[in-house]
């Protein structure tokens, strides 16, 4: 039973105190990552800027979103591996330890030095880095819209009555006057007699049936009505530019649809890229972690036989 008892109390004897967590190298390959991260993502906000061009020769995009990813991927690996080698690198020697728990300690430092300098970036660098980018993002927008505010300025100072009223250019394009009609047609039964009442008709007709997604027939006859009195278009004429123009609508709604759409889907595709990079970061901090342990081990081997 003594035998028994002193074999069972011989592990406890031998297990050292201290912990197997080097946290120094952590911290420092942490910060060291985290360093890193924000100056390649300035050199990214640099190079996303000389892509675009308010002069025409810029870049898709879709080829400025798959930069943006591909150097996000950039970004996180070369910062995974130099947190993780340097957190291999700076921890001390243990001694008494077999191979294969050394190779352990040296991913799970690799992989903490990972995670912190995750944290570091998307807590305290976070709102940094986002005002970076985003001011490089208004910036390429201002300079890609530049030409579009110039014209709606012009446009606007023109007097133009909706301008920038997607509605009202429509309701617009249905009373626009026949080349060939001398004075508008006689008014309608029933029909308002003021060009002011006509459009604000024709914009709630319109709004509605955008609402509904089809306008009622009655709502048609009733628009060709308006478009003819005040267009001075015969009827059937003023029913082809209703039909004309509710087309135009519902091609404008299908393309917004589209835009959303693939907004949605870059949106998506972004998230998932970026999970994927941060997995790949982890297993790169993890090797350099090794790499750097094993190193720091074998140049003190060689130094120690050759000293």
């Amino acid at each position: 039973m003594t035998n028994a008892f002193s074999a069972a109390d011989e592990p406890a004897a031998i297990e050292t105190s201290s912990s197997a967590v080097s946290w120094g190298p952590i911290v420092a390959g942490a910060f060291a990552a985290a360093t890193l991260t924000v100056i390649l993502m300035l050199v990214g906000s640099g190079l996303g800027l000389t892509m675009m061009s308010p002069w025409g020769n810029s870049a898709s995009l879709t080829t400025f979103a798959v930069s943006t990813a591909i150097w996000l991927v950039v970004v996180q690996w070369l910062s995974s591996a130099l947190g993780g080698y340097i957190a291999g690198r700076l921890r001390t020697k243990w001694v008494n330890v077999h191979t294969d728990e050394v190779y352990f300690r040296d991913t799970a430092h690799g992989f903490l030095a990972w995670a912190l300098a995750t944290l570091l970036v998307a807590t305290v660098l976070g709102s940094a880095i986002s005002g970076i980018v985003g001011a490089g993002a208004q910036a390429t927008t201002g300079l890609l819209s530049g030409a579009a505010a110039g014209a709606a300025s012009q446009a606007s100072s023109a007097q133009s009555p909706s301008a920038n009223d997607l509605a009202g250019y429509f309701v617009d394009s249905l009373f626009r006057p026949a080349d060939n009609a001398a004075a508008a047609a006689p008014p309608a039964a029933g029909a308002p007699q003021n060009n002011a009442d006509i459009a604000a008709q024709a914009s709630r007709i319109l709004a509605v049936g955008a609402a509904n997604g089809e306008m009622s027939a009655d709502d048609k006859a009733y628009l060709a009505r308006l478009v003819a009195l005040r267009t001075g278009l015969p009827q059937a004429d003023a029913q082809k530019r209703v039909d004309d123009v509710l087309a135009r609508v519902e091609d404008a709604k299908n393309k917004a649809k589209a835009a959303a759409d693939k907004a949605r889907k870059a949106s998506a595709t972004t998230a998932l890229v970026g999970a994927l990079s941060l997995v790949i970061g982890a297993f790169i901090a993890s090797v350099a972690g090794v790499l750097g342990g094993r190193q720091r081990d074998e140049d003190e081997a060689r130094f120690l036989q050759t000293g």
